[in-house]
């Protein structure tokens, strides 16, 4: 059947059609309920599509009105006149904690402008939804907008669980009467913050997998299903960043009904509108009904709505739909006179349907994110909906309630009032304090037995306590003897494996450990088979929240991909964000969920520091526990892979994150030692640590532990001498050597003792922990310059040694160069400085200058610089090695 344009039809036949439409499917809807309208509207669009007709059938954007219409709206269960005073309480105390700082001259900054636009917002949360912890419920996971902050100080402050003079000191966190973080910070304030979320754009990604996270919990028989609700509260212009709609979709795929993201559409960025052509809340209700999430918009306060009812030709609406973003922006600013002209644009009829509010009314009109009894509407939908997330897109004021600031560009930047706007302000909001008091922007708190104290205390009691609160209490949790370990600490086969494998043993010991086991959580980015675990898929299942509704391909093997609802692998697929955000749910769980899971993180390690950083970062805020695995390490050692594959330098940026402990081990045994001591300070002692160790896929015969105390404390501490010619204080060369360059140093050992040289091994698990532990002494020995000074460790390790030091690593010369100041003025570092290359192993590491040849080289040249005779002898020597003085600089490439 051919298809073409039809003939057009006249506009009041074609009216006449639509009307038949809609009574057949109002009779479709009364038969077969709204299942039965999607049925005939997708059967619709399957004929037009057949009929390759550019028509699309629906629409992802509904009016741009409130979802829920008034007569769905859920009736108020709150005093709204006792709230209201509350909400301008805490406005102006607010207000005032950034405004003492300017008057100050602290030059801390703050914010103003965003709670303003949010405390309704909040306060309809606070009143009436966020529930804590109890026997009877699960608990709420409440993440506010980082810029919110000075509104929450204030209602905890009203709630007596913070000192005035904590709120004085607001961004003034070392002062000595206690001061307050800028943002949710759970590692400055540990009792009261769960979740840091000032870097933009990282508070979704967290939300979705904690929510998902207490899914895993549930469905794994660790946590009782009590019910709880993760409520993220993120902006407008944060949607831009690509973590938040770029993982929308999995919250869909997996049904995460404990999801609620409030988007507070303010219109608003730091600089300008989010969308002046536009509409960001259509917008984002496109994205997010795309993938499959209840869209909830609240856009119009309660005085629309008898102007809506009247609007039976649909011209207010129409003109709704006409302005934009930067329109709606500029009507926030404009007097109500005004106002009303830009609404009516020369039509009549909206003109008449205008005149039935004063100019007055106009202005003081609301958006739905200002109306408490909108909010609640939605709020009460999303909480009860048990079958997808749900997105709340609620239009707000920035700035809302402070005068002329209100909706001005440079609201965000608005720090500071001069006396007459501070004291209009106030008295908008009701404030009863003098003009003096004003001016210096006192804080205000009714008494104690006031209406107004008395209903905010009732309300949280009635939900459980307050929020936000953080509970560290967890059971503790012991490592498993080292003998658990012994194939290896052993190797009683003598079998080649990598680093990487090694782990994984690690990990299947783990995994079968009475007591440990449950709290074991495997987490892969799509990389399992590449790091050696897909033996665990079959054993272990991996876990999803729809089960296997299919017969794998591989079902009849060993490894087969076996998902299950309650498995225990989180295989997150190409997603190294959402594979972190899950890391940083378990890492936490010991805090939100009171059980100490203990996540390893297995991925390629230069997609890690690199790329999800922030994410790490935020790791080391929350106090977060577990083990991140950076496999396929080292610039050589993963061969052929090419520049965006090979890592040299996350270990040399692992020292930038304070609380991480990092560690690149050359041997089995080595990671045994330092996996069961993190265990043993995170899970045991409840220490505020978190591990980053590299693991590589070369493999080589691992050798047997030495049993001395000391190689175990030297693991740990950051070295030890693995080997020695003869005894340590007669070597005349000592190679430092870790990972797997340790087996080109080994090799280099062998070479230099077969020229007669005495030669010690040094393995070096850490040069991270011995520069900060040598830093920390030259610390104490600067502060106290009378008594004795410390010794660093590094410095004890060689104290007895003198010749030439060598040290060779797969990571960037700035590595061990970070400990020369400890060691003997002829230390000499080799490493990968530069990009890497699609290389065979032997080639790479001849190209960087790290293989045994250039080992020697190094050491030979460092003993014809220090040493007075036999010069010739060692020229000669190094000629024989043939190394090309003149090839390029591969740092220069």
């Amino acid at each position: 059947m051919q298809t073409g344009e039809p003939a057009g039809a006249a506009p009041a036949d074609i009216e006449l059609d639509k009307l038949e439409w809609q009574e057949a499917l109002e009779d479709i809807l009364a038969c077969y309920g709204t299942q039965g309208v999607q049925e005939i509207l997708a059967s619709l669009g399957n004929w037009c599509a057949e009929q390759q007709l550019p028509v699309r059938v629906g629409n992802v954007n509904t009016p741009y009105l409130n979802s829920i219409p008034i007569s769905q709206q859920a009736d108020y269960p709150g005093d709204l006149e006792l709230e209201q005073r509350l909400e301008n309480i805490l406005r102006w105390n607010a207000m005032a904690m950034v405004l003492q700082g300017q008057d100050a001259g602290t030059g801390v900054g703050g914010h103003i402008a965003t709670y303003a636009s949010a405390a309704t917002l909040m306060e309809v949360g606070f009143n009436h939804f966020f529930r804590n912890q109890s026997e009877s419920y699960g608990g709420d996971l409440v993440m506010l907008q980082p810029h919110t902050s000075p509104g929450i100080y204030a209602r905890s402050w009203l709630e007596g669980r913070l000192s005035t003079a904590q709120l004085k000191n607001f961004r003034r966190e070392l002062q000595p009467e206690g001061g307050l973080t800028s943002y949710p910070h759970p590692r400055s304030m540990p009792d009261y913050w769960q979740v840091p979320n000032a870097s933009m754009g990282l508070s979704t990604p967290t939300a979705i997998y904690q929510a998902r996270f207490a899914k895993y919990l549930e469905n794994r028989g660790l946590k009782p299903r009590r019910g709880g609700k993760v409520w993220c509260f993120i902006g407008d212009g944060e949607a831009d960043e690509p973590e938040v709609l770029g993982t929308i979709n999995i919250a869909s795929r997996e049904r995460l009904d404990n999801l609620v993201l409030v988007i507070n559409c303010n219109l608003q960025r730091l600089d300008g509108p989010v969308r002046g052509n536009s509409k960001i809340i259509q917008e984002l209700e496109a994205s997010f009904t795309g993938v499959g999430w209840d869209v909830i918009k609240v856009i119009w306060g309660g005085g629309w709505d008898r102007l809506l009812a009247a609007d039976s030709q649909g011209m207010l609406r129409q003109r709704m739909e006409e302005c934009v973003d930067g329109d709606y922006q500029r009507y926030s600013v404009l007097p109500g006179d005004l106002q009303r002209e830009h609404w009516v644009d020369g039509n009549p009829e909206l003109e008449q349907m205008m005149n039935a509010l004063s100019d007055e009314e106009v202005k003081q009109i609301k958006r739905g994110g200002q109306d408490p009894e909108k909010i609640y509407a939605a709020y009460s939908r999303a909480a009860a909906n048990t079958e997808k997330p749900t997105v709340i897109l609620i239009k707000t004021v920035k700035g809302d309630g402070l005068v002329d600031a209100a909706g001005s560009n440079t609201v965000h930047q608005k720090k500071n009032f001069d006396t007459v706007q501070r004291i209009a302000i106030a008295r908008n909001f009701g404030i009863p304090l003098s003009d003096a008091e004003i001016e210096r922007a006192a804080f205000y708190r009714p008494d104690p037995g006031s209406e107004e104290i008395r209903y905010l205390h009732a309300r949280r009691e009635a939900l459980g306590g307050a929020i936000p609160e953080r509970n560290s209490n967890c059971i503790s949790l012991a490592p498993p003897p080292l003998e658990r370990f012994a194939s290896l600490l052993r190797n009683p086969s003598n079998r080649p494996q990598s680093t990487t494998m090694a782990l994984v043993r690690i990990l299947s010991i783990l995994m079968r450990e009475d007591g440990l086991k449950q709290y074991i959580v495997p987490i892969v980015p799509d990389e399992a088979r590449t790091f050696g675990l897909e033996a665990l898929f079959k054993i272990a299942g991996i876990f999803s929240l729809q089960g296997q509704h299919y017969t794998p391909v591989d079902a009849d093997t060993l490894v087969a991909y076996r998902e299950a609802e309650d498995g225990q692998i989180l295989q997150e697929g190409i997603c190294e964000t959402g594979a972190l955000a899950s890391f940083l749910a378990a890492g936490t769980a010991y805090s939100i969920h009171g059980l100490p899971m203990i996540p390893f993180y297995f991925f390629y390690s230069i997609f890690g520091f690199q790329r999800v950083g922030d994410m790490i970062w935020t790791c080391g805020d929350m106090l977060c526990r577990g083990f991140l695995i950076g496999g396929t390490a080292g610039r050589t050692t993963l061969n052929g892979e090419g520049i965006q594959h090979q890592d040299g330098h996350s270990q040399v940026i692992a020292n930038t994150y304070p609380n991480l402990k990092s560690y690149d081990a050359a041997f089995a045994y080595e990671l045994v030692v330092i996996v069961r001591e993190g265990i043993r300070r995170m899970y045991q002692q409840q220490e505020n640590i978190f591990y980053y160790l590299t693991a590589y896929n070369e493999n080589y015969v691992m050798p047997v532990m030495p049993e001395s105390e000391a190689v175990a404390e030297g693991i740990i501490r950051g070295g030890y001498c693995y080997s020695s010619s003869e005894t340590i204080e007669s070597s005349q060369i000592h190679l430092l050597g870790s990972g797997s360059i340790m087996q080109q140093v080994l090799a280099a050992r062998d070479q230099l003792e077969a020229l007669d040289y005495r030669v010690s091994v040094w393995s070096i698990t850490s040069y991270n922990e011995l520069y900060r532990e040598a830093e920390s002494c030259e610390r104490l020995a600067r502060l106290h310059p009378t008594a004795a000074a410390p010794q660093a460790y590094i410095k004890a390790m060689f104290a007895d040694t003198s010749g030439v030091y060598i040290a060779a690593s797969d990571y960037m010369k700035t590595l061990a160069r970070s400990i020369a100041p400890w060691m003997p003025t002829s230390y000499q570092v080799l490493g990968t400085d530069g990009y890497g290359l699609s290389e065979s192993r032997e080639e790479l590491r001849d190209y960087f200058e790290i293989s045994a040849e250039h080992i020697c080289h190094t050491a030979l040249v460092q003993l014809m610089r220090t040493q007075t005779k036999g010069k010739r002898r060692i020229q000669s020597q190094i000629d024989a090695l043939g190394i090309n003085p003149d090839k390029p600089d591969p740092a220069r490439r």
